[in-house]
This record gives C-alpha cells, sequence and structure tokens, in this order.
C-alpha cells in the first residue's frame, strides 16, 4: 500500500487555514504513540539556554513545531528532500510568525554536513528509509556540538510498522517505501558507535498495548481512506469511539518497559 498519497491527501485537508493545520498537529500529537515517547524524550532533555536543533526529515513539521512551542529560544533547521512539503512548511510558519527561528530546507541526509552546529539532532521515522544509514550517522555526529544528543525514532526488527503484511502467497507492506524492515537494537547501536556516539541508549516501544493503538489509530484508518476518499466523513465518528481507547494504550506502552517492540526510541551523544 502506498502510504504518502494517503498523507498528502490528509495534509490538504488540513492545510486550508493555519487554524486547522495547528489543529491537525495537534491530532497527530495525540493518535500517534511514537509522539508521546519523542515528547517525553524532549521533556527530559537538558538543553542548553539557546539551543540550535535539526529536525532531520521534517515531514509536515509537526515535531518542528512542537519543539518551537518548547524550546522558545531555541533555532530551528528543519530538512527534507520533499521541496513541496518544505515549501509548505516555510509557508506556514511563516503566517504563524515563526520563520525569524524555525527555517525549512530541502537537503539529502547522506550529504547534509554543517561541522559543530546543533545541540540536538531529532529524526523521526526517517533512517528505516535510508540505505546509506552509516554516512547519515556520521553526518549527524560532525553536524553536532560536543555533548550534543540525537534522538532517533525508527521501526525495529519485529515487525515495525506492519513493514511486510502476508496476505496469501504475495507479501504487500502496509508501508512499502522502507529500504529496511526495522532495527535490531544491537545493530543500531553498533552503527552509533562506528559514527563516533558514546552513551548510547536504545529501548523498545509499540509493544503489546502500543502495537494495539496503533492498529486502531493509524492502520485501519488509513486502509479504509484507501479505498475510498468517503471514509473522510467517517473518521470524526470513528475516533471519538476509538481514540479514549488507544489513548490509554498509548499511556500504558509509554510507561512499560518492553522486552519487545516493533519501534524503537534511541538517544546518543556526542
Amino acid at each position: 500500500m502506498q502510504y504518502d498519497p494517503i498523507k498528502r491527501s490528509l495534509g490538504s485537508v488540513f492545510n486550508k487555514s493555519t487554524s486547522l493545520r495547528r489543529l491537525f498537529y495537534r491530532l497527530l500529537d495525540l493518535l500517534l504513540l511514537r509522539s508521546w515517547h519523542i515528547r517525553r524524550e524532549l521533556k527530559r532533555w537538558n538543553n542548553p539556554e539557546k539551543p540550535h536543533i535539526l529536525d532531520a526529515g521534517s515531514g509536515f513539521g509537526q515535531y518542528t513545531y512542537r519543539m518551537s512551542n518548547l524550546f522558545r529560544q531555541a533555532r530551528i533547521k528543519a530538512v527534507d528532500v520533499k521541496e513541496e512539503q518544505v515549501a509548505d512548511c516555510n509557508g506556514f510558519f511563516g503566517r504563524i510568525g515563526r520563520n525569524e527561528r524555525v527555517v525549512f530546507e530541502v537537503a539529502d541526509l547522506t550529504r547534509f554536513d554543517e561541522p559543530s552546529t546543533y545541540d540536538l539532532v531529532l529524526s523521526v521515522d526517517v533512517m528505516e528509509h535510508i540505505e546509506e544509514d552509516v554516512q547519515v550517522f556520521r553526518n549527524f555526529y560532525s553536524s553536532m556540538k560536543e555533548n550534543g544528543m540525537l534522538l532517533i525514532s525508527t521501526p525495529s526488527d519485529q515487525g515495525g510498522s506492519d513493514a511486510h503484511d502476508h496476505e496469501g502467497d504475495e507479501v504487500s507492506g502496509f508501508i512499502d517505501e522502507h529500504v529496511r524492515d526495522g532495527y535490531n537494537i544491537e545493530e543500531i547501536k553498533e552503527k552509533l558507535r562506528s559514527a563516533g556516539f558514546r552513551e548510547i541508549y536504545a529501548r523498545y516501544q509499540y509493544g503489546k498495548p502500543g502495537s494495539l493503538s496503533w492498529r486502531l489509530s493509524m492502520k485501519y484508518p488509513i486502509k479504509l481512506l484507501g479505498v475510498s476518499k468517503i471514509f473522510f466523513v467517517v473518521l470524526p465518528f470513528y475516533y471519538l469511539l476509538t481514540f479514549p481507547v488507544s489513548a490509554l494504550l498509548n499511556w500504558l506502552d509509554l510507561k512499560i518497559e518492553h522486552r519487545t517492540g516493533t519501534g524503537l526510541i534511541v538517544t546518543a551523544f556526542k
């Protein structure tokens, strides 16, 4: 299933006004379990007074928006390979008056290197799309200041994002743009060490409660939208019924230390 066209359709619906765009970001914060985990790690970060932050693979810009709220003195650069998303985000952040401290640019992370610039590098659901991952980790390391933190959210090798669903004799991934199914914990730690990082911590997210929440809040609705856009009309009623359950499951996933899970949260320091 092609996930990107669905995301673009949803983005276009909520991009009709700044109020709808803010609502879209809020909904993503509430529905996406990874947002719960990232939010906790950002609140724990011992940030300097005026941090420089890189959002590496910014997508719709929801994490840049959250960080610009959380760190009011921060200077944030958000980069993505998709020109239309970069232009769209620059326009939105300009309209809400944040373009003096937030900028979006087109960049290829395999070539991106701004030595000793950033206190924090955030990478959410990006590394599973990039073949040359070790080169990107080296670029992150080079671009970070001493004692800077790298924060990664990515699928694990325990079935992250249903990268391969088996239907009959065929393999049809719910998200089929990935170049790898996910990372083994020791694998990603070793790759980060080889890039120069120290103090590397990795833990599972999307354990049993989180995986169930993801199916309720993301997989099933997006599959319905893939069938017909008429389901846009049904979505509000669907979420009225399922969100309380999903929110409880997300909270449980955040509180439980999982022995396994379909996602990873990784922090590493320079």
